[in-house]
């Protein structure tokens, strides 16, 4: 189907004896694909209909009227790593054994001891391999941080200029550089002048994209009203107005990138997607978390043979972007692959997507979450953990502050609740009549039904994908994590978890 996005080349060849008639030879051209990733990324866009900023993302909102805009694109993982290791593969990273953040890693600069060596299942090839094979060139002026062994030069043909002769395995950094220089050593550096590519390209998002904000257009700390889980104090609306002014400063980022592709003559046999790894990370309750603000992110596609203006409001996955660039790029399409084509014509609308938290940095937790049109169930494995155990934001004021309020009593009840009590072990909201999820619905008989059946399906999902969350790390990657933490302040001074007990002397 997709050869509908390849541009065709005619030439008319006389034929011989002066013959009038022509013969028609077709050459069909791939369009290239690039990912535009953006950091930690909530979709707080005028053209996902976010009221604040109606009007101040032009670039975000013209883009997404010239192609398909997504309203329920959800991350597989609330957090960077975890995320990444599953849209790479196309396969969920609880399947993989990916999803603790930051796993198969080990000093910069060094092989990864084979005992920390996470390997994905015999067989398994990334999204940059198979496009390769369906003779792409590739390229990742992004970060990498993928929790598996690998070797980069397998994955990319260039990735910065510091890294053609990088292959280490593991954690390889953050290779983003600035994008106005990729032409330099990328569309110059394929041998072949036309070949297609595949490239990813990264935008900070909600990590330092609000630095770029227009003129004029940066909003103050307290133009924006707090969602009531937060106590309104000004640690927390300088955090959640920053990720406002970071989507306006991503609009301008992602301005420069289209504007510099048309000035390459890339733009028009080109079809970006954008879309971002989770949710923001200026709010506690958001990055690294299974409500809405962790999960859902913005994904806009636009390709010349996609028609303009399209508004998509299923549910989506970030595991289908991975499926859909194969098919686009007329790859091969492995049979393990969790995501499916999103423009196939046997494409079926999913009734539930799930998204699962684990181990982050050094705190250790496990939580899975199922979204389906009306409803969002969570499953927290660690209830006696509170929301705000020990991490790495630890010495942020938004923690410290929060944490202040609560030994001074001055926290609302949901609040102090919520954030230092026990976590109910499953909760259970409605999405439409409460955006906040802040009512847990999972012991009201009225919504019984819906609460067993989305319990139903985790608890189906997590037997027949093997989901090694439900086993226990192993030892070398608890002692590594250990080992990378125990030297800084707010590991040192923090009430980690009991697995870290075996290592201190």
């Amino acid at each position: 189907m997709y050869k509908k996005f390849y541009i065709v080349i005619v030439s008319c060849l006389l034929l011989s004896c002066g013959s009038s008639n022509a013969k028609k030879e077709t050459v069909e051209k791939k369009p290239n694909i690039l990912w535009v990733i953006a950091e930690d990324l909530s979709p707080f866009m005028g053209c996902y209909g976010d009221p604040i900023n109606t009007g101040h993302t032009p670039v975000f909102d013209k883009f997404a009227s010239e192609g398909v805009l997504f309203k329920r694109a959800y991350a597989t993982a609330p957090v960077c790593s975890a995320a990444r290791s599953a849209f790479i593969t196309g396969k969920m990273q609880t399947t993989t054994g990916t999803h603790n953040h930051r796993s198969n890693r080990f000093t910069d600069g060094e092989i990864v001891p084979d005992e920390l060596n996470i390997n994905l299942p015999k067989g398994m090839k990334t999204i940059p391999e198979l496009m390769k094979e369906a003779g792409y060139f590739t390229f990742n002026s992004g970060k990498d941080d993928y929790n598996f062994n690998y070797d980069r030069r397998a994955l990319y043909d260039v990735g910065t200029k510091e890294d053609y002769v990088a292959g280490m395995n593991g954690w390889q950094g953050n290779m983003a550089i600035d994008y106005m220089t990729v032409k330099d050593y990328v569309w110059n550096s394929r041998p072949d002048k036309n070949q297609p590519w595949f490239g990813q390209v990264q935008i900070m998002g909600g990590k330092k994209d609000a630095k770029y904000v227009r003129k004029g257009e940066k909003l103050a700390v307290n133009d924006v009203p707090l969602p009531p889980y937060f106590p309104n104090i000004p640690s927390q609306r300088k955090a959640w107005t920053e990720h406002y002014n970071a989507n306006r400063g991503s609009d301008v980022t992602f301005e420069h990138i289209l504007t510099q592709l048309e000035a390459d003559g890339e733009l028009e046999n080109t079809i970006i997607f954008f879309f971002s790894d989770h949710g923001s990370p200026s709010s506690l309750r958001h990055k690294q978390f299974c409500y809405e603000g962790g999960m859902l992110v913005p994904l806009m596609i636009k390709g010349k043979a996609l028609k303009a203006g399209t508004v998509r409001n299923e549910l989506v996955s970030l595991l289908d972007i991975s499926a859909t660039t194969l098919a686009m790029g007329g790859a091969k399409m492995p049979e393990y692959l969790d995501g499916q084509d999103l423009f196939a014509e046997d494409y079926k609308e999913p009734k539930y997507v799930v998204g699962a938290r684990d181990r982050c940095d050094y705190t250790i937790d496990r939580i899975r979450t199922v979204v389906s049109k009306d409803y969002r169930y969570i499953r927290n494995f660690f209830p006696e953990r509170p929301m705000m155990q020990a991490g790495y934001r630890d010495l942020k004021p938004i923690v410290t502050d929060l944490k202040k309020l609560h030994k001074e009593g001055k926290l609302t009840p949901y609040q102090d609740k919520h954030w230092f009590g026990i976590r109910p072990t499953e909760e259970f909201y409605d999405l439409k009549a409460d955006p906040h999820q802040m009512n847990n619905l999972a012991n009201n008989p009225k919504y019984a039904d819906a609460f067993n059946a989305h319990k139903a399906y985790l608890e189906n999902w997590m037997k027949e994908t093997d989901d090694k969350g439900q086993y226990p790390e192993a030892s070398a990657q608890l002692k590594a994590t250990y080992d990378m933490w125990k030297d800084r302040p707010r590991f040192k001074n923090a009430k980690i978890n009991p697995e870290y007990d075996q290592f201190k002397k």
